[in-house]
């Protein structure tokens, strides 16, 4: 018996040898669109307006119910522009800390403890500026490292040895700097118009909080570049749109906008409250967009080094448990060898290096 039942021992070990291993699977997610989707698709608002669609036309059909509004007097806003050490180099200013310059010198920003010190370029001390340095300008500030802006320049503490670099000037003239780093010159008119409205109306609506500052220079406000990037072409259509802003039922709310929709914008921020003038609609003109439609091809070992310590053992599929008006994924359940778990889909496009949430995702 014990001879029999080692024979067929045996025998199993061996039929096991000869069963070959599960192949590994691969992985591919298909989808479109490049940013969060809500608001107003660039690539859809160039396609309106390449096909005579006029700026107040492409802004009401990206938000909901909206009006055009003037606002009744121009404001400031400030924006952070870097980050510097404890020491900023500027030039262009007529006055500062109570001190006369001269616009043609260069001038020495110089964080003291939790004071700022104004001196000249050899290094000279000519003033107490106390907490925040105010320069105001006659027409350009340079910053040594960062470069030319219109407005003044306005210094903060950001903390031990770094001091805020804070462009502050009327609103105008930040649209005229924002819009060509946002969007194309070459575009339509009209969607350059609209942009430039969209660009004034996230100026006046946004507020980051910081010390000095109420805007970043980059996206997570939206892009700033300053002076070097201005152009015939959108300061045209700065001046053109006024000082118009979206509003609705008379208030200017907040205008986002991204790069493409993959066809249907989404309702509202993944996590954020909904908002009436956010709606999901149809963009009929987004494929002009580069990112309209994409794929990602991923191997079994790829997407779970990918997936990381979100997923318990080896991928065997993903499950989307929620998804937005647009298609867009909210939630998705990972499933694997050990167990699943939960992730939000701007996590799971994060991990996955996707430009979109708008995503497919298929196995073999």
């Amino acid at each position: 018996m014990l001879a029999a039942l080692a024979v067929l021992v045996f025998a199993g070990d061996a039929l096991a040898a000869r069963t070959p291993a599960r192949p590994p699977r691969s992985w591919t997610v298909s989808g479109g669109g490049f940013g969060d989707g809500v608001g107003m698709g660039a690539w859809g608002a160039y396609g309106y307006g390449l096909h005579g669609y006029g700026s107040r036309a492409i802004l009401a059909h990206f938000f909901t119910g909206t009006a055009l509004t003037p606002v009744p007097v121009e404001p400031e806003v400030r924006v952070l522009l870097a980050v510097g050490g404890s020491s900023v180099r500027f030039s262009g200013a007529r006055s500062a800390c109570r001190v006369r310059l001269r616009p043609t010198a260069t001038y020495r920003a110089v964080l003291a403890g939790p004071r700022i010190e104004l001196h000249n370029a050899a290094g000279r001390w000519l003033g107490h500026c106390g907490a925040r340095l105010f320069a105001r300008f006659g027409g350009v500030v340079h910053v040594a490292g960062v470069g030319n802006y219109r407005g003044s320049l306005v210094l903060t503490s950001a903390g031990p040895g770094a001091l805020n670099i804070i462009n502050q000037l009327p609103l105008n003239l930040y649209v005229r700097g924002s819009l060509p780093g946002e969007i194309p010159p070459s575009w339509p008119r009209e969607t350059l118009r609209a942009f430039a409205i969209a660009i004034r109306t996230v100026a006046i609506t946004t507020n980051v909080g910081g010390n000095g500052y109420q805007l970043y220079s980059d996206t997570r406000t939206q892009e700033y570049p300053g002076l070097r990037a201005e152009t015939p072409q959108t300061n045209a259509a700065v001046q053109a749109t006024g000082d118009d802003v979206v509003t609705y039922r008379g208030t200017p709310v907040v205008t986002p906008y991204c790069a493409s929709d993959g066809g249907r914008t989404e309702s509202h921020f993944l996590g954020g409250p909904p908002e009436p003038w956010l709606k999901s609609v149809v963009d009929p003109y987004d494929y002009y967009a580069p990112e309209h439609h994409w794929v990602h091809h991923y191997s079994e070992r790829t997407i779970d080094a990918l997936l990381g310590a979100r997923l318990r053992g080896r991928l065997l599929r993903i499950e989307v448990t929620s998804r937005g008006e647009s298609g867009r994924v909210n939630w998705a359940r990972l499933v694997g060898t050990r167990g699943h778990s939960m992730i939000r889909g701007d996590e799971l496009a994060s991990a996955l290096g996707l430009l979109d949430r708008l995503a497919y995702f298929r196995s073999r």
